[in-house]
């Protein structure tokens, strides 16, 4: 390679890595704990709550929509969805079809009685999801961050450019521990940048696109579902008292797809819908398809099963990108490796703000060494 085109690659580099680096070096120490997020939740659960009536009949679907509703009164349904190891139907309401996240109010209900099941507080673990996601910024916070993936997968892209003319004297893997700390630091960096080069454009390229979800569902609805809204022009948004019973619109839907399992509901007017239809999701059995959500949308007005779209390929790599960003399809095994990878990411990272600090002090004797010594950072680079 050129020694021009060695600096034009050193230059891309370097910038893109300075201006993400301290934004990822946050995702990845808020994101540890969030690898572990179901773990965390069920250690700090000491409530061991019981279903009422272990052994009774499940309540329908439209009674515990109607106590929902009861209990927020002037509310509208959002959101109905089903815990898969429990009895439980969790359901989001706000003062609007549209209502902002803030706005939500979210409660779960014990099937087997139509009680309130009490909510796991855990207001550190809250505060951590938000932060990771956007900054307490809304979408704007998302979209921010999102770019910063995007300068991190470029310094990636760079920085294996880089790697090999920078190495070609050097067996791969060497850390000559007898240099100078900087030397030293120079070689692990390089090292540990090379054993997770792979999981961390995974996961840069998974986190990007979930900062794209609004987008990304704002285009599903204006696209592929805008001719479901046809000839509804002189209609509105149905009150829940318009609305045809729940427990039909979501019978309907499985007599569509008997061979998928039920995840959740999206009511009328909110971003996983359309204005006029239950949108009943179904998601597969295996592993794979589990993450895998297909629509069945359902006339709100009068119950009747309109169409079954099958979410177009930007809507699946939003609903595959979630649980791969975490770890979160593989089990605990998948997740311990998700984390000891996202440690040594911060050690990545940590290194590279330590080898730019020392780069920019007057010229020393270690770090002439570092410049004779022709070994290449992929943070140092730069």
């Amino acid at each position: 390679m050129q020694q021009r085109t060695i600096r034009v690659w050193s230059g891309i580099h370097k910038w893109t890595s300075l201006i993400c680096t301290a934004f990822i070096l946050m995702l990845c120490i808020t994101g540890l704990p969030l690898i572990f997020h179901d773990e965390i939740d069920e250690a700090l659960d000491t409530q061991q709550w019981q279903p009422a009536n272990p052994n009774g009949e499940l309540l329908p679907l439209d009674r515990i929509l109607s106590i929902a509703l009861e209990s927020q009164p002037g509310g509208t349904p959002l959101f109905m969805s089903f815990d898969k190891e429990r009895p439980v139907v969790n359901v989001t309401t706000g003062p609007s079809p549209d209502a902002a996240a803030g706005d939500m109010h979210f409660a779960s209900y014990d099937r087997t009685s139509g009680e309130t099941v009490p909510a796991h507080e855990n207001g550190v673990m809250d505060f951590i999801l938000q932060l990771h996601t956007d900054m307490f910024l809304g979408l704007p916070g998302m979209l921010f961050l999102g770019a910063m993936g995007v300068l991190l997968f470029l310094a990636i892209v760079s920085g294996v450019v880089l790697y090999a003319p920078f190495m070609r004297k050097l067996d791969f893997g060497t850390v000559r521990k007898s240099k100078t700390r900087r030397i030293k630091w120079l070689d692990y960096h390089n090292l540990l940048g090379v054993i997770t080069i792979a999981w961390l454009a995974v996961v840069t390229l998974t986190g990007v696109v979930n900062t794209l979800s609004t987008p990304i569902l704002d285009t599903w609805r204006e696209q592929s579902l805008a001719d479901l809204a046809q000839g509804y022009d002189d209609q509105s948004v149905p009150d829940p008292g318009e609305m045809a019973s729940l427990d039909s619109a979501v019978n309907e839907a499985v007599k569509a797809a008997p061979d998928k399992t039920l995840q959740f509901v999206a009511f009328p007017g909110g971003m996983w819908s359309t204005d006029f239809h239950y949108a009943v999701f179904l998601h597969g059995n295996t592993s794979l398809t589990q993450h895998l959500i297909t629509p069945a949308l359902i006339n709100a007005r009068t119950g009747e099963f309109t169409a079954m779209r099958e979410m177009p390929w930007y809507v699946k790599t939003l609903a595959l990108s979630g649980p791969l960003h975490f770890g979160d399809y593989g089990g605990l095994p998948l997740k311990i490796l998700w984390a000891v990878l996202d440690v040594l990411t911060i050690v990545v990272l940590g290194s590279g703000l330590y080898l730019w600090a020392s780069r920019r002090r007057p010229v020393t004797s270690e770090i002439r060494d570092s410049r004779e010594a022709n070994s290449p950072s992929l943070t140092a680079t730069s």
